[in-house]
């Protein structure tokens, strides 16, 4: 799969260590400032062209005619029209896209430089439809670029990075009449129970890793491992939210499911994590099915079965009949869009739907 071999070769090059400082010359230390320059602006315009969805915003960056960077491209103006198609879809219009990215390592060689760095990007949205003020939203992703000169300036040569809106814009379904629908809130964190709610929340937030709006610096828990370069670590994470016993749900852990030796089959692998909660006990299935079907009001969900979510249970994506993904709900939009956490990619209260399309069906499972 091109996503995982992406991720593998980003996530190598980046290292899965914190971002160190490495000793440079005066000459490279002078080469790394002036490349932060252009790296900031680089990254600033490349956000400006999610919103204004013009390509002479980034076209300066990029050379036709060598296909690496042409390749680099045409990647950027694809997740600029699916984020556009995206919020086409659901009513909304952005408002504005921020980076803040950080160098992890740079190696100079005349003309030419190779880079890894990170970036968290705060995304803004608003409601066509509504006076409600903007919101915002966090993705952070790993970049390795190589870039040259070019005249008086640079330009990318080649890139790549896992993008979590690297998606068909012409596969988004549409939103049913209605939809989101703002469920009043019957303190579902607040009850008391096995699954600490609360603490599930604040420990996704806290270790959403580089996406803007997390906290922890920026960090993973330095406790697990980090699977990213493994297959990815969105099952790492979604079971550290339910189990750590410190700081996240505290439901307790069992043999089958625990941090034993790095964590166990069903601690770390989508498939065996979703079979675990749902004969375990430990979660319930509500529905499972496409975006139109589980946002459909009728029957026993008048809402929708998406509104059965509460903040701390899981959605599960399934891709061709394999569970891909899961992500932990966090709460909602003012205008109750279920919004979600994850890592790989690294996701800050994003809408739980964006990066996917009208052939992912999700696996809506309340935590008991």
């Amino acid at each position: 799969m091109l996503r995982l071999f992406l991720l593998i070769s980003v996530s190598l090059i980046i290292g899965l260590s914190p971002l160190n400082a490495y000793a440079l010359s005066p000459k490279q230390d002078q080469d790394k400032e002036e490349m932060l320059v252009f790296l900031r602006q680089l990254f600033t315009d490349r956000n400006k062209l999610l919103v204004n969805q013009q390509p002479e915003t980034i076209q300066k960056y990029y050379v036709p005619s060598e296909a690496g960077s042409r390749f680099a491209y045409q990647m950027e103006l694809k997740r600029a029209k699916y984020i556009s198609a995206w919020a086409e879809k659901r009513g909304l219009r952005l408002v504005s896209a921020e980076p803040n990215i950080r160098i992890a390592r740079f190696k100079g060689n005349g003309d030419q430089a190779s880079i890894s760095l990170v970036q968290s990007a705060r995304i803004s949205y608003a409601y066509k439809a509504s006076s409600l003020p903007p919101q915002s939203f966090g993705i952070g992703t790993r970049h390795a670029l190589t870039v040259k000169k070019m005249g008086d300036g640079w330009v990318v040569k080649k890139e790549w990075y896992l993008d979590p809106l690297e998606e068909n814009p012409d596969l988004i379904p549409d939103s049913p009449n209605g939809f989101p629908h703002l469920v009043p809130d019957d303190n579902a964190t607040n009850k008391k129970g096995r699954y600490n709610r609360e603490r599930a929340v604040a420990y996704a937030n806290k270790y959403a890793g580089l996406a803007w709006g997390a906290g922890n610096n920026n960090r993973y828990n330095r406790k697990y491992k980090d699977y990213t370069s493994l297959g990815g670590d969105c099952t790492n994470f979604a079971s550290q939210v339910l189990g750590d016993a410190k700081e996240g749900g505290g439901l307790p852990m069992s043999g089958a499911w625990g941090y034993w030796g790095g964590g166990s089959r069903a601690w770390v692998q989508t498939d065996a994590f979703e079979h675990f909660l749902l004969y375990s006990g430990y979660g319930r299935l509500i529905a499972k099915g496409t975006f139109e079907e589980i946002t459909r009001s009728g029957g026993k969900h008048p809402h929708g079965a998406i509104a059965k979510l509460q903040p701390g249970d899981l959605i599960g994506y399934e891709l061709k009949g394999d569970t891909d993904h899961f992500s932990i709900v966090v709460g909602q939009d003012e205008n109750g869009y279920p919004l979600v956490n994850s890592h790989t990619a690294d996701r800050y209260r994003v809408p739980f739907d964006l990066g996917w399309d009208q052939t992912t069906k999700y696996i809506l499972i309340h935590i008991k």
